[in-house]
């Protein structure tokens, strides 16, 4: 069904809509972007639209740009790695998350904070003396490294489904990255791959001493942390630190305020200065 929805249908579907909704058409990238955004924005001047996809969403708000007849539609969408490529679409319609994607700017805010005071141990956070917040982040950079560097030639890497207990160590919080890279060679079934010059390449990109923030992906940070929860951080079990469970609460956690300091949140400001009546917040 997922493939079924081409940037075509969605612009079809907003087009649909314009006679019964004057306000602004959102377009963004899945569900759980919809959940947070919804929250965000006036729901009564803004009507949200999943595209199933980044690229969906770029090229359906593209569609709709060409309209002379029709200004009232944005996109929001991950920036991934398009900082660090310096390959910044150019529409003033099209805003990227301040961070590497949404989960990222998330956990930048106080939501992490507030999530972690629910589910750590006070403890084991009073003998673990360095930055909790940086220690995942560095972490996770060694992945998005990986992520980037499969993006960036093509390798055609698999992360989903990547069992991060294979390399990270859950009794120091450190990263092995000879296991990182023999586990994503075996998840990706890509025998012939290799491993040493894998492993250059990544020294490479970790010379060029690229923002963190734009390297790590916000899934695998959750990764990382549902590990420490369960022994440097806190005690519970695999089952209480379910990836979609955490991703939710932080969701949950995340207040109105906290988007009040992005930069994304001044640039839709700036938008709506610009299209008065139309408003956004």
């Amino acid at each position: 069904m997922k493939d079924q929805i081409t940037p075509d249908r969605i612009a079809n579907s907003i087009r649909l809509l314009r006679g019964d909704h004057e306000g602004v058409f959102l377009i963004v990238e899945g569900h759980s972007d919809k959940l947070i955004y919804e929250r965000l924005v006036n729901k009564q001047e803004v009507r949200v639209t999943i595209a199933s996809g980044k690229n969906n969403a770029i090229k359906a708000l593209s569609i709709l740009e060409k309209e002379d007849n029709f200004r009232r539609v944005v996109a929001v969408i991950d920036a991934d790695f398009s900082r660090i490529e310096q390959q910044i679409p150019d529409s003033n319609n099209l805003f990227l998350t301040d961070e590497h994607d949404l989960e990222m700017m998330l956990i930048k805010s106080a939501a992490f904070d507030k999530l972690l005071k629910e589910r750590r141990s006070e403890e084991k956070i009073k003998a673990f003396t360095e930055d909790i917040r940086e220690t995942l982040l560095k972490l996770g950079q060694e992945i998005g490294k990986l992520r980037w560097l499969s993006l960036r030639n093509k390798l055609d890497l698999k992360f989903e489904g990547l069992k991060f207990k294979n390399f990270i160590d859950k009794e120091n919080l450190s990263i092995n990255i000879d296991e990182l890279i023999r586990s994503i060679k075996n998840n990706s079934k890509k025998p012939s791959l290799d491993e040493q010059q894998i492993k250059q390449d990544l020294s490479v990109i970790s010379d060029e001493n690229h923002d963190p923030w734009q390297l790590c992906c916000g899934h695998d940070f959750i990764d990382i942390l549902a590990i420490a929860l369960c022994k440097v951080l806190g005690s519970l079990t695999a089952n209480d630190v379910k990836k979609e469970v955490l991703e939710r609460e932080l969701r949950l956690a995340y207040e109105l305020s906290y988007f009040y300091q992005t930069q994304i949140y001044q640039l839709m400001i700036n938008w709506q200065s610009n299209h008065h009546p139309d408003q956004i917040f």
